[in-house]
């Protein structure tokens, strides 16, 4: 039976994706003219993967930009309304949500929302993702709006990124918070 599902959606993705490598069914993807897909894409089963314009006018281009030879695991989720860019060769595990968009803005400022205000009523607010190259994201990472993941950098499973990681950095907890960095001239990886 395994060789048999590994066929056929080895066949269902190169007639739907064809510079893909494998998509493992079943799969759930929204706004497909907003997203670009690089070659060598590999996805687990029962990812779902989204984009949706908040603009009145259709963008210039995509919102979701998915580089060469990224891998997403089972169980991802991936939601994009304004900018996520994954640069190639990042490696997503498990169970993954990454967003550049929240029901509400949380920032301290005039612009907050009331908690009085229903969530799903409240205006969505935005901000660009950016994930490098080379990254790795372990089991049940949460990548929230604003966040810019460094190249080579490594988040430990279960960690909520809420602010930037400098690259070639290891990060873990609610919230992520760096505990490694790589060290060029050792080329070893240094306690913090």
């Amino acid at each position: 039976m395994g060789s048999l599902y590994y066929l056929i959606c080895l066949v269902r993705t190169k007639l739907l994706f064809k510079h893909a490598k494998l998509i493992r069914f079943p799969i759930d993807i929204r706004g497909r003219d907003l997203m670009r897909i690089g070659r060598g894409f590999v996805t687990g089963r029962n990812c779902r993967i989204e984009t949706q314009s908040l603009s009145n006018t259709s963008p210039i281009g995509p919102i979701l930009i998915i580089g060469n030879h990224v891998q997403l695991n089972d169980s991802c989720h991936i939601s994009a309304s304004h900018s996520i860019r994954i640069d190639d060769h990042v490696l997503i595990a498990s169970k993954v949500y990454i967003s550049d968009v929240a029901h509400g803005s949380y920032s301290g400022d005039e612009h907050d929302s009331h908690p009085s205000h229903p969530p799903a009523e409240r205006p969505l607010a935005t901000k660009p993702v950016h994930i490098h190259k080379n990254v790795w994201l372990g089991d049940g990472v949460c990548v929230l709006p604003g966040v810019n993941i460094g190249e080579g950098s490594i988040i430990g499973a279960n960690a909520v990124v809420t602010a930037n990681i400098p690259a070639y950095s290891i990060a873990v907890g609610i919230p992520a918070r760096v505990i490694k960095t790589f060290n060029q001239n050792s080329k070893r990886w240094e306690n913090i």
